[in-house]
């Protein structure tokens, strides 16, 4: 008996000292249009098999909003939203994809490519914050529909990856 409780003991203990999964979850989310434009942006959290803690999100978007969006290029940049601006009734998460430290590693690299390009980087037609998110999500080998019409409408272009990809699952808050 007493060698059978420490059977069960040296389980328990060995369950409790493991060390938490290391595991990312970037989640895809769009915000419409309210006081602000609308925009998609990828939110990450999660911790790292170092220990670090990532809690971030990442978008793309004009420097500047100035009618110049409408006529071509204009300098872009990457941006990361507040917690006050997702807590908004008019942003939306649609769907996760949980990266290992290799994935993490793949996104953050893509990130830099975006945030190294030359300027005027952002363009309205072709090279937009629902251009950054499609090109995010195909990295990690989901369909994405490069002739969608839904690129000035992040809502509507996150909802058609989801369709193309039927094991996404809806994301919560």
């Amino acid at each position: 008996m007493l060698r059978f409780l420490l059977i069960a003991l040296a389980l328990l203990v060995s369950t409790v000292a493991s060390p938490v999964r290391a595991e990312v979850i970037a989640t895809f989310w769009s915000h419409e249009r309210d006081q602000n434009y609308p925009h998609a942006f990828i939110v990450l959290r999660g911790r790292l098999e170092t220990g670090e803690v990532i809690d971030t999100n990442i978008g793309f978007t004009a420097r500047r909003i100035t009618p110049g969006i409408l006529l071509g290029s204009v300098e872009g940049m990457m941006e990361t939203v507040s917690a006050e601006y997702m807590a908004r009734p008019t942003s939306r998460p649609h769907f996760v994809l949980r990266l290992d430290d290799a994935g993490y590693a793949r996104l953050m690299a893509f990130v830099a490519r975006w945030r190294a390009q030359a300027q005027p980087s952002y363009n309205l037609r072709r090279r937009n914050c629902v251009h950054f998110v499609m090109e995010g999500a195909a990295l990690f080998g989901l369909a994405v529909n490069r002739d969608s019409r839904h690129f000035r409408n992040p809502r509507a272009f996150l909802d058609e990856v989801m369709r193309l990809n039927p094991r996404l699952t809806q994301a919560t808050r």
